[in-house]
């Protein structure tokens, strides 16, 4: 048997004699909760009753705006990005190296 899956079976076998031997009542208490985190089902999608206008909150004007707006600003800017891939890097210095040797003719030549 490795030292991993001996290591492995230790563990298992110590985490389950420690959770055997310790109780519930034993357990640390952790407060702060400030009341009972479970929300009953009120059978409302969103919680509004069907007839009822939906009040927004102060919160989704600004999320909304934002982020709308942060998509726009990036769908605009990404097109013009320097393409700064290595594939695109070594395709420019292969041609210009083929260029310098004289195998490859210069595509735009200078006017003289």
């Amino acid at each position: 048997m490795s030292f991993a899956a001996g290591a492995a079976k230790r563990a298992v076998a110590s985490t389950a004699s420690t959770t055997a031997r310790r109780t519930f009542a034993s357990t640390a208490r952790r407060p702060g909760g400030h009341g009972s985190q479970y929300d009953p089902p009120g059978g409302w999608l969103f919680g509004v009753k069907p007839g009822e206008k939906y009040k927004n909150e102060g919160w989704e004007k600004p999320m909304f705006w934002g982020f709308c707006g942060s998509l726009l600003v990036f769908a605009c800017i990404v097109p013009f990005k320097p393409d700064t891939s290595i594939q695109t890097w070594a395709l420019e210095e292969a041609r210009r190296r083929l260029e310098a040797e004289g195998i490859l003719q210069d595509p735009f030549p200078r006017a003289k």
